[in-house]
């Protein structure tokens, strides 16, 4: 799946032209079984460029599949339809669409051939839970037995918030699952607490082939964080981002009314992750075909950003950095007393307002225990000063409970 460079018009004709011959594969559907509409649809005119993932030697796609969702077993078009533009990654997980994504990613694994497609999943074990005889379980019986597959490409520590989980017991258990041919590489990956100190600890213990975590374009200027990137890089840790979007609600985007002959904002958010050479890849949660377009043929496009569209990601960045929580709880929830889990209920008001998942933001903001959530009678004075974003986090806590309490 080797990319070439290709000139704008002739860019947008293959995207035309491709999106033509992709709706007429779709349309006899009805008529012909998964196994031949594979072998018609295995090459397409255009894919995803690629990157080297750190020093494993191997290259993957620079725009990644997320997996957080159900696919039609039967025969699932956009999978198809990625697989056809180059996305051979598929990144998923244990406790994805309450456990469902590995089940529903199978069928397609066995339509397109499983060497041909890269798979990482993950399990996310926290507290006492968190051993590494508890990870090689999970990997066995919720990832390789669910996949119906005897190796995964990838195998990650999910949602890690601890530096503990790189000690040697975890790093060993990483090697050994690579010598028992279990996994070919190994990795974790953080989303809000300590991100820096994560990656900075992987840097220095060795073992680490790949981290996924949190970085988009509100994060330019974290120094301790480019800091950390800047030691895994030169560890040769491959780095890929997640929450590219760094979304707010549609209305408060719209108020910067940004402005480009090439992208759309979407689009400009991913090119500016794409622009920092130390990201080897992207991982998008595309849920329809519509932002499987949008976001390959960003990807594919040589197209980069201009600086005026850098300062208007920039201009939007500090506009709306009141409503984006970037999940640095141990700053908010170090100063109020008790379990409330500042962060978490954020970011599920997040999946609700912009991502437009109501189901999935109640489901899990009512998952957390009353501890977790009541934030009335708590004192959050200190813990709005100490917010970096000028967050009012008594205001956003009560919208959470407002719209999302069952």
């Amino acid at each position: 799946m080797q990319h070439k460079d290709l000139g704008r018009r002739d860019f947008m004709k293959g995207a035309v032209l491709g999106g033509a011959g992709l709706g007429i594969a779709g349309s006899a559907a009805a008529h012909r079984g998964p196994e031949m509409l594979a072998q018609a649809e295995a090459a397409p005119a255009a894919t995803v460029p690629r990157r080297q993932l750190g020093k494993t030697g191997e290259t993957i796609p620079i725009l990644l599949m997320g997996g957080s969702q159900t696919f039609d077993p039967k025969y699932d078009k956009m999978l198809h339809r990625a697989y056809r533009m180059g996305i051979n990654y598929i990144d998923t997980a244990q406790v994805y669409a309450g456990g469902q994504s590995h089940k529903t990613i199978t069928p397609f694994l066995q339509q397109v051939g499983r060497k041909n497609m890269w798979i990482t999943s993950k399990v996310k074990l926290a507290g006492s839970k968190a051993t590494p005889e508890n990870f090689k379980s999970y990997l066995q019986t919720a990832c390789l037995d669910e996949l119906q597959t005897d190796y995964l490409d990838m195998f990650f520590m999910h949602m890690i918030d601890d530096v503990a989980l790189l000690e040697p017991d975890y790093i060993k258990m990483g090697d050994d699952l690579k010598k028992e041919g279990k996994i070919k590489y190994f990795g974790f990956s953080c989303h809000d607490t300590y991100v820096a100190e994560l990656i900075d600890k992987a840097a220095d213990v060795g073992g680490i082939d790949a981290i996924m975590f949190r970085y988009n374009f509100r994060q330019y200027g974290d120094k301790k964080l480019n800091d950390a990137m800047d030691k895994a890089k030169k560890a040769g840790i491959g780095l890929i981002a997640m929450k590219t979007q760094a979304s707010v609600p549609d209305d408060q985007e719209k108020v910067v009314e940004f402005q480009s002959k090439q992208f759309t904002l979407a689009q400009a958010k991913l090119k500016s992750v794409w622009a920092d050479d130390r990201i080897d890849s992207s991982v998008s949660q595309i849920n329809n075909l519509q932002i499987l377009e949008e976001n390959a043929n960003a990807a594919m496009s040589p197209e980069q950003l201009s600086m005026n569209e850098f300062h208007q990601l920039n201009r939007l960045a500090h506009m709306t950095r009141s409503s984006h929580c970037l999940g640095c709880s141990q700053i908010c929830q170090s100063k109020v007393a008790g379990k409330l889990k500042i962060s978490d209920a954020m970011r599920y008001l997040m999946y609700h307002e912009s991502y437009h998942d109501a189901e999935t933001a109640r489901l899990l903001y009512n998952a957390l225990s009353d501890e977790e959530r009541n934030f009335e009678g708590l004192d959050l004075t200190e813990a709005t000063k100490a917010c970096p974003q000028d967050i009012q986090i008594a205001e956003r806590l009560a919208l959470a409970k407002r719209m999302l309490s069952a």
